[in-house]
């Protein structure tokens, strides 16, 4: 029994508190399904806060709602909400009266011995202490509900800074695709008349600098931005509600005027006498009328925290979407830059292939052009060509020269014809991707 724990929770739809045992290392699912069944609430729109704000885990056992060594075993509060509601309206009734407190209630001028009296103004006393209570314990729920959103604000904003940092990078990268790609173009287009033309890949480029226009609306956040700060700026306006801090002076005054009645009461001694309760109810119905209109202002502070928190929940997978958006876009614009970049040294590859040919060609044909021609033309002894007919008739060495420039030009030519079909298939592939 010494390890048995009891959680109180407090319902703040209806300001009721119910407790409950909790069994050796039982779930919180279980739990929550006692509390559904004790307050109708169905667990899927349970919420469980702490003090602190923190929601409870569902992977953790329900003996999460006691910590221990810090206060009492029976002084913890959980607090439920219904996450089905955004506005707790009430009304809320306030704890009943025993029927000796209701019975000076209902007369206050009635005439009681004094020991009686004692009786029946402690139980007083304790009536007014535990309306303060009641509200104190509501305040704290409200407490853990304003807690509760700035996790969620905080969560916010640290989603809400990514997706400017990501919004601000996508649109750097689409001015600088949009600048490169507008210079490619214009280059292009100035070496078409005696370069390289692809029809193909210059449509093929236009689209890119199409789509890249349609990629700059996922950097279009301001619709996202515009509604996050309009709730930065209510939560900051529900913190620096009054509403939002402690209400319950008159209570504590109150309470305070009660337990001084019962121990002026106390001090008089226990003879004959009668008195009446006219002051102690009277401080019972201001206590009452105090309680209502805290809780009142209360419950309408609650409600905008909780509508307030729901705004942000709704918001949360919109800028999901955003950031998503804009990773496609950012991936889409940096693969259309690459392809371009593959493309242009392609260009360049196929440049450099045929200034080699040419280059090539032109030195063969100087080979043929010189090389025969002095084969043919023997020298003479003063260095001078010779006229001579015979001349024309070749050597047996003159012949072996001669064989080696036919062969030499047979090689220059095939190769030739090689680098011109390898153009050809690297044009055509161009063309085609």
């Amino acid at each position: 029994c010494l390890f048995l724990q009891i959680v109180h929770i407090l319902n703040m739809t209806s300001a009721k508190i119910v407790s409950f045992l909790l069994h050796p290392e039982e779930s919180l699912h279980s739990l929550q399904n006692r509390i559904e069944s004790e307050t109708g609430i169905n667990t899927g729109n349970q919420e469980l806060l702490l003090e602190t704000g923190i929601c409870l885990d569902p992977r953790k056992p329900a003996s999460q709602c006691v910590i221990d060594g810090v206060r009492g075993w029976d002084s913890y509060m959980v607090y439920l909400f219904d996450k089905s509601k955004t506005v707790y309206d009430g009304p809320f009734a306030s704890r009943s009266l025993s029927d000796c407190v209701n019975y000076i209630v209902q007369d206050s001028k009635i005439q009681l011995p004094i020991p009686q009296l004692r009786k029946v103004w402690a139980e007083a006393v304790h009536y007014v202490i535990g309306l303060k209570e009641d509200y104190s314990r509501l305040f704290q729920g409200q407490r853990a509900a304003m807690l509760s959103l700035l996790r969620y604000n905080a969560n916010l904003i640290k989603m809400k800074n990514n997706m400017v940092s990501a919004s601000q990078q996508l649109k750097a990268k689409l001015e600088f695709f949009h600048q490169s790609i507008r210079l490619d173009l214009e280059r292009y287009s100035d070496q078409m008349a005696y370069g390289i033309s692809s029809e193909k890949m210059l449509k093929a480029w236009k689209e890119m600098e199409e789509k890249a226009s349609q990629c700059a609306q996922a950097e279009d956040i301001g619709y996202l931005d515009e509604q996050i700060m309009a709730l930065h700026t209510e939560i900051v306006e529900l913190q620096k509600s009054p509403y939002a801090r402690r209400q319950g002076e008159v209570m504590e005054s109150l309470e305070q005027r009660a337990i001084d009645l019962y121990k002026q009461l106390k001090t008089r001694p226990p003879d004959h006498a009668y008195s009446d309760s006219t002051d102690m109810v009277k401080i019972i119905v201001q206590t009452v009328q105090s309680q209502d209109r805290v809780l009142k202002e209360l419950f309408g502070h609650l409600s905008k925290l909780l509508g307030c928190k729901q705004k942000i929940i709704d918001l949360l997978p919109e800028i999901e979407v955003a950031l998503n958006n804009i990773k496609e876009a950012d991936n889409s614009v940096m693969q259309m830059q690459g392809k371009r970049q593959r493309e242009i040294w392609h260009l360049l590859k196929i440049a450099c292939t045929q200034s080699s040919s040419r280059s090539l060609v032109s030195s063969s044909l100087e080979g043929t052009a010189s090389t025969p021609a002095a084969t043919w033309l023997p020298q003479s002894s003063s260095g001078n060509t010779a006229p001579h007919p015979l001349s024309s008739l070749a050597a047996p060495e003159d012949g072996a020269n001669f064989a080696d420039v036919i062969q030499e030009n047979v090689n220059y030519l095939e190769l030739f014809s090689s680098i011109l079909q390898e153009v050809r298939q690297e044009q055509n592939s161009m063309m085609v991707s």
